[in-house]
């Protein structure tokens, strides 16, 4: 497996130096990836969960790619509906170059309903309009003059250069737990990114259904990258009220070694997961981080 850290690019505590220390932190360890969370308008639904100041995500990532040198730069996740895919496929090939090839975009269709309304997009269509914009950026990133037709989107002619460093594109993970975000993860994507969920309904739900879709779709079953909690604890938490990467050192060992055994890729560790952690300190996620640094080691290829 693989192992990355999602870095807090919101609340009172993000800076741009904040972000850089922790991405750098992330890299000494040997992470392979960090990434960053996506909002445009922080309406209050969004406000909620992820305060202001928000840092854009994808600004944010150029900005930390000339600053780093190896670990891979992405997004957890880019809400896909918020933009124009003509904008989407040119930023994201620039940022592939300008990291030497280092992105990886993950996608999701979004949840806020009021931040879609302030950006006039309608909330209904979300998923209609993820699979359109899908389509549109296949086609942007392998064709260097590029046409599209569809409802949601359309364009004529477009040259595409500088399309992508990596071939044919980044790394594309979609994002979400439910049955369509299943099937868009098959249909389109290279990595399925399910968010917190537990190795049981991976091994009893979500990989049986990620392995029909993928049948259905006639593609190679995508690999899987999991989103979840970053929290070392010095007593044992109940494993009925726990993620995998929550609790003491032994019990996220067990966790790790059946993640592996269920052939999960990649590891995305969360330190702002849980409610009460939202707001703390960076310097806290970094010590979560470095207590359990020795264990990645241990499953990382």
């Amino acid at each position: 497996m693989r192992f990355g850290v999602n870095i807090p690019n919101y609340g009172p505590t993000a800076s741009p130096d904040a972000m850089l220390t922790s991405v750098r932190h992330a890299e000494d360890l040997g992470l392979d990836l960090a990434m960053l969370s996506d909002h445009i308008a922080v309406t209050s639904d969004v406000a909620a969960q992820y305060p202001a100041p928000f840092y854009e995500p994808l600004t944010a990532l150029a900005w930390l790619a000339g600053r780093t040198e190896r670990i891979r730069l992405g997004t957890t996740v880019l809400i896909l509906p918020y933009r124009d895919p003509l904008l989407t496929a040119r930023v994201t090939a620039n940022l592939d170059r300008y990291s030497a090839g280092r992105l990886v975009l993950g996608i999701g269709i979004g949840w806020a309903e009021e931040e879609f309304a302030a950006l006039k997009i309608p909330y209904a269509e979300r998923g209609r309009i993820t699979d359109e914009y899908l389509a549109a950026l296949h086609t942007l990133w392998s064709e260097d003059v590029a046409s599209f037709e569809g409802t949601h989107t359309s364009f004529h002619n477009v040259h595409t250069a500088p399309r992508p460093l990596q071939s044919p594109r980044p790394p594309l993970w979609i994002g979400g737990n439910s049955p369509a975000a299943i099937r868009r993860a098959a249909r389109h994507g290279d990595t399925w990114h399910p968010l917190g969920v537990t190795p049981q309904w991976l091994e009893k739900q979500g990989l049986p259904a990620l392995r029909a879709a993928a049948e259905e779709a006639a593609r190679p079953t995508p690999t899987v990258a999991l989103r979840t909690p970053l929290r070392v604890t010095t007593t044992p938490i109940p494993d009925a009220d726990r993620l995998p990467g929550e609790g003491t050192l032994p019990q996220i060992e067990t966790d790790l070694a059946t993640l592996a055994t269920l052939g999960i890729a990649h590891v995305l560790l969360d330190p702002r997961y849980r409610e009460p952690t939202r707001l703390q300190p960076p310097e806290t996620d970094r010590t979560h981080l470095e207590a359990m640094a020795p264990l990645l080691t241990t499953h990382q290829p």
